[in-house]
């Protein structure tokens, strides 16, 4: 898929990660739409690209995705990258919160793909992105709710993406690690023994992904790729390794700092 002269919605773009998603897309020509709650951040983003336009919506309401359709029902791409950290113990949410995460995260992608798809396969072309993480692959005490979001929308995009074959249509998903510049890690002053990787190093996975049509990409060191095929083939070790590394520490910090944001 060709970015240049395309036009590309960005989910979530008034927060960091989006936003540096939005200003990479912008220099490889993209037409922008950007989506989010703040206003005043879109607009700020918006004002230091070369062609963007804002839409103001709240995916964690449930008229939001209905809201959104009608000014994105034309894009070429769609990077959906909001979400919510959803990080703490299970019993410390309130159904809202729970619902809040699960709307935001794997719902409104979900309805955003199903409302557009039917439009990009008419035209023969398009690429959806899904900005799961690598707590969709990685499981770590703290994280049930976030995880639970990001597993789904890993299985979704896999599956989505067989659907759409030869259709014209692509379906990407990204699997960050902690991201140490900006979004839910930075936002948490949590720090730890894991690895981190740089915003720089998303964006550049989000460009691949359109351009070559990958299915997935894991943006994190190779300590956490390999503790992620662990957990997957041999769950049981990955456990007793995980317990061993104190890993606990470090999202419990992260739950700590994130708590707000739910």
């Amino acid at each position: 898929m060709r970015i240049a002269g395309s036009l590309v919605v960005v989910t979530g773009a008034s927060g960091g990660l989006g936003a540096e998603i939005a200003r990479s897309l912008d220099a490889h020509g993209a037409r922008l739409i950007l989506t989010g709650r703040n206003t005043d951040a879109l607009r700020a983003l918006s004002s230091g690209l070369r062609q963007a336009q804002t839409i103001t919506c709240d995916l964690a309401q449930r008229g939001g995705v209905e809201d959104l359709i009608g000014g994105i029902v034309e894009a070429d791409i769609v990077v959906a990258n909001a979400a919510l950290p959803a990080a703490g113990a299970l019993i410390d949410f309130t159904d809202v919160e729970l619902d809040r995460a699960l709307d935001v995260n794997l719902r409104a992608p979900i309805l955003i793909a199903k409302r557009i798809v039917p439009a990009m396969v008419g035209r023969g072309r398009g690429h959806l992105v899904f900005v799961s993480s690598m707590g969709g692959k990685v499981p770590a005490s703290r994280l049930s709710v976030y995880s639970a979001t990001k597993y789904g929308l890993r299985g979704f995009a896999a599956c989505l993406r067989r659907e759409l074959d030869g259709s014209g249509v692509g379906v990407s998903a990204i699997f960050p690690g902690s991201v140490r510049d900006v979004g839910m890690w930075a936002d948490s002053g949590a720090t730890g023994r894991v690895g981190t990787v740089s915003s720089s190093a998303v964006t550049e996975a989000v460009i691949r992904a359109i351009e070559n049509d990958r299915a997935e990409v894991d943006v994190a060191p190779l300590t956490v790729r390999v503790g992620a095929a662990l957990a997957h083939v041999a769950p049981e070790m990955f456990g007793r390794l995980y317990k061993r590394s104190r890993a606990d520490e470090q999202t419990e910090s992260l739950a700590a700092g994130l708590r707000h944001k739910r």
